[in-house]
C-alpha cells in the first residue's frame, strides 16, 4: 500500500490517502489540520452554540472525537465574534483543543426562511433573539469565522431546499459560485484556516456538473456537497452524491453536509465521501432513542423497565459500561441526565461505526463489512432500502 500525500497550495491542510477500496469509491485518509490529524471517513458531531447539548468537551474528547462543528449564524448573533475572539477564538472559548469546523450560516436560509431574504449582497436575517435585522454577506460570514478561528470554514452559499425546482435552483447555484470568490478574497487567515467550497445545483445533474466544473477551478483546500438531505427522494439523493464525487478532485477532502443516519453514512462512504455531520444522533437521544447496530432502542418503552442489560452489550461507551436499560428507562421519566447518557452513547456509536468502516477499508474488506452491516441492521433482505441496494450496486456491491 503506497502512502500518497496531497497538499493544497498555501493551505494549512494535508490529505494523506492511506487506502482506497478496490471495489467501491471508498477511501481511508489522514486529514491533517492545525489542531490534530483527523482519521477519515469521519462523522463530526454538531455543537451549534459552542457545545453539544449536555456534553462537556472533556467527555467529547474522551470519546475520541477529533473534529466537531460550530454554527456561525448562532455564534455570530450571540455571544458574538468580538467576545469569542478575545477568548482566543472558539477553541479557547469552549476549551476544545482539537479541530473545529464552522458552517457559514447559509443553511439558516432554509431553516429560518420566514426570517430571511436573499439578495446578491447577502442574506438579510431578522434575529430570532431580539428582532433586529442583520445582513450576512460572504464577507461578514468569513469575518465571523476568522474571529471564531475554526480549522475549516465554509463558504456562504445560496441555499435552497432540496425539494425546490425551477429557475431559483439555477440562480442559487450561480450565486454560490460568485459568493465563493468573495469568500476567498475575504479570508484574512488562509495560512491558518481552510475555506471549503460548497457544491450546489439541487437535484439537477446538469446544474450540479456546471457548479462542479466552476468551483473545482478554484484552489480551495476542500469541497462540500451541499443542497441535499432536505427531504428529497433517496434515489435522487444518492445519484447527486455519486455524481459529485465523480467530479471532485481525488487529492482533496469531500464533505457531505447534513448526513447522519447510519445506513446513509455507510452507503455514502462507498460513494466516495470522507466527512459527514448531522444533529440526528444528539437530537434523537433527547427523545430517548439510542442507536444500536440493529437500528434503534427506545429506552422509554415499558419493555426495558426491568432490563438490566446495557443499551448495547458490545458498546465501549461510558453509558453502556455503567448503566442498564432499566436505569435509563426510570431516569428518563424524572431527570434530564438520561438524555445526557443517551447522547454520549449515540455519539460514541457514530464515531465507533466510522472507525470500523475506516479499518475495513484499510484491511481491504469494506464490501464484506457493508454486507455484514446491512444483515445486522435489517432482519431480512426484503427490508433493505431499495435506494441503498441501487446505490451500492452502482459501485459494484451486490447485497446477498
Amino acid at each position: 500500500m503506497s502512502l500518497k500525500t496531497a497538499l493544497s497550495a498555501a493551505s494549512p491542510l494535508t490529505l494523506q490517502i492511506i487506502a482506497e477500496c478496490s471495489v467501491t469509491k471508498a477511501r481511508a485518509c489522514n486529514l491533517i489540520l492545525p489542531h490534530c490529524a483527523v482519521s477519515t471517513p469521519v462523522f463530526m458531531p454538531v455543537g451549534t452554540q459552542g457545545t453539544l447539548k449536555g456534553v462537556t468537551t472533556d467527555q467529547l474528547g474522551g470519546l475520541g472525537c477529533q473534529i466537531c462543528l460550530g454554527n456561525t449564524y448562532h455564534l455570530g448573533m450571540r455571544p458574538g465574534p468580538d467576545l469569542i475572539e478575545k477568548a482566543n477564538g472558539l477553541h479557547g472559548f469552549m476549551n476544545w483543543e482539537r479541530n473545529l469546523l464552522t458552517d457559514s450560516g447559509g443553511f439558516q436560509m432554509v431553516s429560518l426562511v420566514e426570517l430571511s431574504e436573499v439578495t446578491e449582497e447577502g442574506v438579510q436575517f431578522k434575529s430570532p433573539y431580539d428582532g433586529k435585522t442583520i445582513l450576512l454577506s460572504p464577507e461578514k460570514s468569513i469575518s465571523i469565522q476568522n474571529s471564531l478561528g475554526s480549522d475549516i470554514m465554509m463558504q456562504l452559499d445560496d441555499v435552497v431546499s432540496s425539494t425546490v425546482t425551477g429557475p431559483r435552483v439555477e440562480e442559487a447555484m450561480h450565486r454560490s459560485i460568485r459568493w465563493l470568490d468573495r469568500c476567498i478574497a475575504a479570508n484574512k487567515n488562509p495560512d491558518k484556516q481552510n475555506l471549503f467550497a460548497i457544491i450546489q445545483g439541487g437535484l439537477n445533474a446538469e446544474l450540479r456538473k456546471k457548479c462542479l466544473d466552476e468551483m473545482t477551478q478554484r484552489d480551495v483546500p476542500g469541497f462540500a456537497i451541499g443542497g441535499l438531505s432536505g427531504g428529497e427522494e433517496k434515489d435522487d439523493f444518492w445519484r447527486m452524491v455519486t455524481l459529485s464525487t465523480d467530479h471532485l478532485p481525488r487529492e482533496k477532502p469531500r464533505y457531505l453536509m447534513g448526513v447522519g443516519y447510519t445506513v446513509d453514512l455507510v452507503v455514502c462512504v462507498a460513494l466516495g465521501c470522507d466527512m459527514f455531520d448531522c444533529v440526528f444522533p444528539t437530537r434523537t437521544a433527547r427523545f430517548g432513542s439510542a442507536l444500536v447496530p440493529w437500528g434503534s432502542l427506545q429506552v422509554k418503552h415499558k419493555q426495558y423497565a426491568k432490563d438490566f442489560q446495557p443499551i448495547d452489550p458490545d458498546c465501549p461507551c461510558p453509558t453502556c459500561k455503567r448503566h442498564s436499560r432499566a436505569y435509563l428507562h426510570a431516569l428518563f421519566k424524572t431527570d434530564t441526565a438520561a438524555m445526557h447518557h443517551i447522547t454520549i452513547h449515540n455519539i460514541s456509536y457514530q464515531l465507533t461505526l466510522m472507525r470500523s468502516v475506516r479499518q475495513s477499508i484499510i484491511d481491504g474488506r469494506f464490501p464484506e463489512f457493508i454486507r455484514m452491516f446491512m444483515k445486522r441492521m435489517f432482519p431480512s433482505r426484503d427490508q433493505y432500502p431499495s435506494w441503498a441496494v441501487d446505490a451500492l450496486a452502482s459501485v459494484n456491491i451486490t447485497l446477498e
